[in-house]
């Protein structure tokens, strides 16, 4: 396994990528659907920045927020989404399917892991709804996913160090853990030397306001999202850098 730390951001848009990758990031997680935590992205999205970026695109395969138990036409849409991404030149997917007693639905997963091979495979925060996470921990091992996104089951990854740290000790060479949720410029440091993670996932969020001049004052709310027509939500490349410095400062700290 790598022993450089890994910097992996999660993008929700074309300008957030690039943001990313001018940032010094050396991955992005791409997404739709930030309220949502996540959802699969266009085909248009996914084509375009794989010509214009240099660093790998892994893509979230996620037909639909909320829970992460999946009917069959929502699995036939994944296995669908996943060879898209192939035929596109996505570097890997990321998805998680959880059965209704909070196992992890081992053998759909297995099935889209084969199928989405030779592309690398992250278990997304799925790993954090299930109801025994070391169970799941072998599980992901055994299905064959090469990472596993976690907050260690907790709201933000820095209140769930312990359980982070845990399953970094438990998972050794077989996995790699990747932490994520609420890591910023405040956490990040502690995250790091506190778990020894190899992997570290955040948004480096921000928002810009819109382009638009003539702005309608009568509509107050596209949808649910209610005023944030002339908002965007963006990775910020002055934010990635400084987290990735953080990060990278850190990990050299507990290296040496």
């Amino acid at each position: 396994m790598d022993s450089r730390l890994t910097t992996e951001i999660v993008a929700y848009n074309i300008e957030s990528a690039l943001n990313a990758q001018a940032g010094g990031a050396d991955r992005i997680e791409l997404c739709d659907n930030p309220s949502g935590g996540g959802t699969t992205p266009s085909v248009g999205t996914v084509e375009l920045l794989r010509e214009k970026l240099d660093i790998p695109i892994f893509v979230m395969i996620r037909p639909r927020e909320g829970d992460f138990c999946y009917s069959d036409l929502e699995f036939e849409a994944m296995k669908r989404d996943i060879s898209h991404c192939k035929d596109r030149g996505a570097d890997g997917v990321v998805f998680g399917i959880l059965s209704p007693d909070g196992s992890l639905d081992f053998d759909r997963c297995k099935e889209l892991i084969e199928l989405a091979r030779p592309l690398q495979v992250t278990c997304h925060r799925a790993f954090d709804m299930t109801s025994d996470p070391f169970e799941a921990l072998e599980s992901c091992i055994e299905a064959g996913f090469d990472r596993i996104l976690t907050s260690g089951q907790q709201t933000c990854a820095h209140e769930g160090i312990a359980t982070i740290a845990e399953l970094v000790e438990r998972a050794g060479n077989r996995i790699s853990m990747m932490a994520g949720c609420g890591v910023n410029e405040d956490t990040v440091q502690k995250i790091i030397e506190e778990t020894d993670v190899r992997e570290i996932h955040f948004s480096a969020k921000d928002d810009r306001p819109s382009k638009m001049k003539y702005r309608n004052k009568a509509i107050n709310g596209m949808g649910d999202k209610s005023g944030k027509e002339y908002s965007i939500r963006i990775a910020s490349q002055n934010r990635v850098a400084r987290i990735c410095q953080m990060a990278l400062a850190a990990d050299s700290s507990v290296s040496s």
